[in-house]
């Protein structure tokens, strides 16, 4: 395997893994892509949740395929050839290898999602209600436009009923493709549906602000944001 995956989930799908030093068993969380594939980034991630204490596994949902961060038309073309089934399916895979692992507490599974995989974060909080116990999804489009979204895809708003696990919801104030008006739909039919969330938006950063790799990432923002991110999936992961 590659540096970029170094872990068997399934028959079908590899991944990257990272973890705490100790023996645990330690919280669970699967780490979902932006568009791009397991980059640097995304393994980064993995760091430095591992370095807060978690288990962390970023399933390669793209098998293989890497994207280059200034290749913003492949990435476009390939986004409308995802499918939620598949991909949701690989997430409960994810699941079931951090439930399983010897060094993973299995009623302590979150999820976290970056860009596209915001928006699969919020979703499977949806679907797999009994597993997870912390969501984060961080701008994920996608979730809450009026109707279908531009990609033909049902939102996972719809589903929110479903839902049982906290989530927490980052958003850069810039970001033009996410605007005000969808934060408040998402928080007003969350909050028409009882569940708990917590939205946060950030002064001064755009899409995908998290994102050392790409030309918007927002230093000040992700100083911000991280400590918030980290502290949302101790608390409701139970980190002692």
């Amino acid at each position: 395997m590659s540096d970029a995956i170094n872990t068997h989930i399934s028959r079908t799908l590899k991944g990257y893994a990272a973890y705490p030093q100790g023996h645990g068993p330690f919280p669970g969380i699967v780490v979902i892509m932006e568009a791009y594939g397991i980059t640097g980034h995304i393994r980064g991630v993995c760091e430095r949740l591992a370095n807060a204490g978690f288990v962390a596994l970023a399933p390669d949902i793209f098998h293989g395929e890497v994207i280059s961060y200034t290749d913003v038309e492949k990435v476009m073309a390939k986004i409308p050839t995802l499918r939620d089934e598949p991909i949701i399916d690989e997430i409960g895979q994810s699941l079931d290898w951090l439930a399983a692992h010897k060094n993973v507490e299995s009623k302590r599974l979150g999820i976290i999602g970056f860009c596209m995989g915001g928006r699969f974060a919020f979703l499977a909080n949806c679907r797999f209600p009994q597993h997870l116990r912390a969501a984060v999804g961080m701008y994920g489009g996608g979730i809450a436009p009026n109707g279908q979204d531009r990609f033909g895809r049902i939102p996972p708003i719809t589903e929110a009923d479903r839902m049982q696990a906290p989530i927490f919801l980052g958003y850069g104030a810039d970001d033009q493709g996410i605007p005000p008006a969808e934060h408040a739909h998402i928080a007003e039919t969350l909050s028409a549906a009882k569940k708990r969330y917590s939205l946060a938006v950030y002064p001064g950063a755009g899409h995908a602000f998290l994102c050392e790799e790409r030309a918007n990432y927002a230093p000040k923002a992700a100083e911000q944001a991280w400590p918030e991110i980290i502290a949302f999936l101790q608390a409701n992961l139970a980190i002692d």
